[in-house]
């Protein structure tokens, strides 16, 4: 038998767009395409708000329980975390049960951990963090799988709408915490868990597709993507962009009440920055979904989010301003890695390993992001350093974005 060849980066060749199925046979449909499409996007619109609507109530979970800065990071840190630690377990779990009935199970398991999260128990209070981040991360890596197969012929499209409803979700969730908490008279364990009503929704709207067995192909000898320069690219970008927006989005609102806004003010100019976030992902991969190269344009989101940070650290004023050029940075990010995934592999099966891999390492790493800038903030006493490390991790993205936004395909 021939040995498998490992996964080598090559120059585009008019060749190669024939690897790209324009559709599957066994592609949705007519309303069946709108179906699954709404439903994608609703399954999307739960994968932020639980591990967002932590932040605008990270004071008061400190004061209740006696977190410190680096301890309360934890919250945000274990969801992502096991982001990364399920990612590699995905594309089996998909290839076992199919993309639609694991997404639907998914969902399940992410109501039993913000349900989790609701009990007068630390230990459940973090457990239930990490049961929502294990569900999070099957669906993170099936869902561009699902698009790659379903709607190759509208990748952009997708991807950006995909994206856009991650951003949306997550700027509901900043916009809406703090007013949901007020209803509820303060008792932040039932705020958290209130997100679980929008996971029903979405696992309702899901039924229909559990008609349809669609699986991921896993090969007995998978593609080795380690030693692949395009693999490790995108897998950098992704976690570069993704320590930013979680660890931003975790203590933005702890850096707004020491610089003298109210929880209030916190919340909105979160959530502002939230929604550039939204406009950015769905904009920026229809952008740049019709060049064959985004270097040019990935590089200058990667230069916005950097004057941001600049703008946000050397002054007090305008800090609105600051924080929108900040989210556009993540905002536009993750949907240019998904994209990334999607035309720098030639297969639905390759999309599923690049997607396994540069969310496994990349969200591991970005796992650590909130505690370590919780950390740093309490040994310097100062946001404005602990802010100034983070932004540092613009420079390993965007020299990932030249090999990860190029011209190039893997081929197996």
């Amino acid at each position: 038998m021939t040995a498998r060849r490992p996964a080598v980066e090559v120059s585009p060749d008019p060749a190669d767009e024939t690897v790209l199925p324009a559709r599957d046979a066994s592609a949705p449909r007519g309303i069946a395409a709108v179906v699954a499409a709404i439903g994608i996007m609703l399954v999307a619109a739960n994968l932020r708000p639980p591990v967002v609507s932590v932040a605008p109530l990270v004071d008061d979970i400190m004061t209740d329980i006696g977190f410190s800065s680096a301890a309360a990071g934890l919250l945000t840190t274990l969801p992502v975390l096991f982001f990364g630690l399920s990612a590699p377990f995905a594309p089996r779990i998909g290839a076992r049960f199919g993309i639609e009935r694991t997404i639907f199970g998914s969902l399940i398991v992410l109501i039993a951990g913000m349900c989790l999260r609701y009990l007068p128990n630390t230990v459940t209070l973090l457990v239930g963090s990490a049961v929502i981040g294990a569900a999070i991360g099957v669906c993170n890596v099936v869902l561009p799988a699902l698009i790659k197969r379903d709607f190759a012929h509208r990748s952009g499209l997708m991807t950006g709408l995909y994206s856009m409803t991650l951003s949306g979700g997550a700027a509901i969730a900043a916009a809406l915490t703090i007013p949901i908490d007020e209803r509820v008279d303060g008792n932040w364990r039932l705020t958290l868990t209130s997100w679980s009503l929008l996971a029903v929704v979405a696992l309702v709207v899901w039924v229909p597709q559990l008609s349809r067995v669609h699986r991921v192909v896993v090969d007995h000898a998978p593609v080795s993507l380690w030693r692949n320069r395009i693999a490790w690219s995108v897998t950098v970008f992704m976690g570069a962009q993704s320590l930013i927006f979680y660890t931003f989005s975790a203590w933005l609102p702890q850096y707004l009440l020491d610089h003298g806004r109210t929880d209030g003010q916190a919340g909105a100019i979160l959530a502002i920055g939230q929604v550039v976030a939204l406009l950015s992902s769905l904009l920026i991969p229809i952008v740049a979904g019709r060049f064959a190269d985004q270097r040019l344009i990935t590089l200058s989101v990667v230069g916005v989010c950097a004057v941001g940070f600049i703008g946000l650290l050397a002054t007090d004023q305008v800090v609105t301003l600051w924080v929108m050029l900040i989210m556009f940075g993540p905002g536009a990010s993750i949907s240019l890695a998904l994209l990334f995934m999607v035309l720098r592999s030639p297969s639905t099966a390759v999309t599923g390993q690049v997607s396994g891999m540069a969310q496994s390492v990349g969200y591991a790493v970005a796992a650590f992001g909130p505690i370590l800038i919780g950390a740093l903030h309490d040994v310097t006493g100062s946001w404005n350093v602990a802010m100034a490390v983070l932004g540092l991790a613009l420079l390993p993205q965007g020299l990932a974005a030249l090999l990860a936004a190029k011209n190039v395909t893997m081929r197996v």
